[in-house]
């Protein structure tokens, strides 16, 4: 990592500021060449994290803009290396330009996330930590958001470190007495360690517990819009959306195909999908439509059917309703509300299926369905942001090392020599390592920096 790296850290269209950053042994020595300061302040003594005013020149001399620069010495900047960073104006070309000109003085092009990465291979953050700047970046919710923060500030890390030592502390102790057995070492505590290995047990269930909200908050509940022909369906995916996303016609069977959006509602990122009607067709193209239909409700995370309460239930209706696994979230809205209800919402009662009325058109009712779907995905209590697990390479990892410590547990119980309790903790703690980083393989590490774009 003695090569210097530079990107473009902002998006490639034209904004108010634009940001190249470099990092690497030769980055404040690049700079300096390139960066002109009004104040006649060279880069090389400039003070560490201030901000310097001047003009930022390109190979011959000439001026391409005037910048704001700052610099940071390693170890201490975000990368562990000396950093430099220009804060330009935002229009493509000239960033182009300034990055061309580092690249003219030594510099290379950043790879994916090769800044975050070269900040977790030195030291300056650990892997969830790294993960969480991109599930940050990534975020689609407040919640979200709030949770990568948490994490990047080392909030899972703490708990795992902390896990980690008291596995460390047990396996030390079985290793002093097993390999110097002549010295004066405590002999086994094995209900001391057991109750070590119950505390990291629960702290590990505790933690493993939150990844099924975390995986909504990572990819969102897959939400299938149901119902017959003609009951506002696209109607109501257009007023979650905010937006005309899918055709809305009086044409019984416009929709034909799935549609796919994503919505942040009820608190969580929604991934709706608007489907054909439920109906026996002749017309080849709805058959394959209706097929879809039955594909997105089998693997849904949440069913919404909607109905024409303008109209008496029909027996397409009925069917719909019964299609539904009474082990998924489901709710029913009775559409229309703004015209006549031609039939009562107890006749649902039989399907035990939440019940709401709306209006898709004029945005009647989106506020119960909101709460509702709250209700049903509740936030977790009394854990605190940054401590949900979203990643699933982490949680795969942390059930691993929870199996260990079980198996752990239950040799300690069946009174097993101590050298078979060693090799379950042993497994425990490099799974452990393998969230945090401190196992991890390269081309692990590689996959996962893969998922960053270019400049972070």
């Amino acid at each position: 990592m003695s090569d210097t790296i530079a990107a473009i850290a902002t998006g490639g269209t034209i904004s108010a500021i634009g940001i190249i950053r470099m990092s690497g042994m030769d980055s404040i020595a690049i700079a300096d060449k390139v960066f002109r300061a009004y104040s006649a302040a060279r880069l090389t003594q400039a003070k560490d994290r201030q901000m310097y005013y001047g003009e930022l020149l390109d190979a011959d001399g000439e001026i391409i803009d005037i910048v704001l620069c700052v610099v940071s010495r390693g170890p201490n900047s975000y990368t562990g290396e000396n950093t430099a960073e220009f804060q330009c104006h935002g229009s493509p070309l000239v960033l182009s330009e300034v990055l061309k000109t580092l690249f003219k003085h030594g510099a290379r092009q950043a790879l994916q996330g090769e800044f975050t990465k070269r900040a977790f291979l030195n030291g300056r953050m650990d892997l969830i930590q790294a993960e969480a700047v991109i599930d940050l970046i990534e975020s689609e919710t407040v919640p979200a958001a709030q949770n990568a923060a948490g994490q990047l500030r080392g909030a899972v890390g703490i708990k795992l470190e902390s896990a980690y030592a008291s596995l460390v502390d047990i396996m030390a102790h079985f290793h002093a007495v097993l390999d110097y057995p002549d010295e004066d070492i405590d002999d086994f505590k094995m209900a001391v360690y057991l109750e070590s290995l119950c505390t990291v047990r629960d702290e590990l269930a505790r933690l493993l517990s939150t990844h099924e909200r975390g995986k909504i908050m990572q990819i969102g509940v897959p939400t299938a819009i149901i119902g017959r022909p003609n009951t506002g369906k696209s109607s109501l995916l257009n007023a979650l959306l905010g937006y005309d996303r899918a055709i809305v016609t009086d044409i019984p069977g416009t929709t034909r195909d799935t549609i796919e959006e994503r919505v942040v509602f009820g608190g969580i990122a929604l991934r709706l999908i608007d489907t054909a009607g439920l109906r026996q067709t002749d017309d080849a193209v709805e058959k394959l439509g209706v097929e879809r239909t039955r594909l997105a409700l089998r693997d849904a995370g949440l069913v919404i059917i909607v109905l024409d309460g303008s109209v008496p239930l029909l027996k397409e209706d009925h069917e719909a309703l019964s299609s539904i696994s009474q082990e998924v979230p489901r709710i029913a809205v009775i559409n229309k509300s703004d015209l006549p209800t031609a039939f009562d919402a107890d006749t649902l009662d039989r399907f035990g299926i939440d019940c709401l009325r709306i209006s898709a058109q004029t945005g009647d009712g989106l506020s119960a369905l909101d709460a509702k779907i709250r209700e049903l995905f509740p936030f977790p209590e009394n854990v605190p942001s940054g401590e949900i697990i979203t990643n699933a390479r982490q949680a795969d990892a942390i059930s691993r090392a929870l199996n260990n410590v079980s198996h752990a547990m239950d040799a300690i119980a069946a009174e097993v020599t101590p050298d078979a309790v060693l090799t379950d903790i042993e497994a425990a703690l490099s799974n452990i390592g393998e969230v945090t980083g401190k196992t991890m393989r390269e081309d692990v590490i590689s996959r996962i920096f893969e998922r960053f774009c270019v400049g972070k």
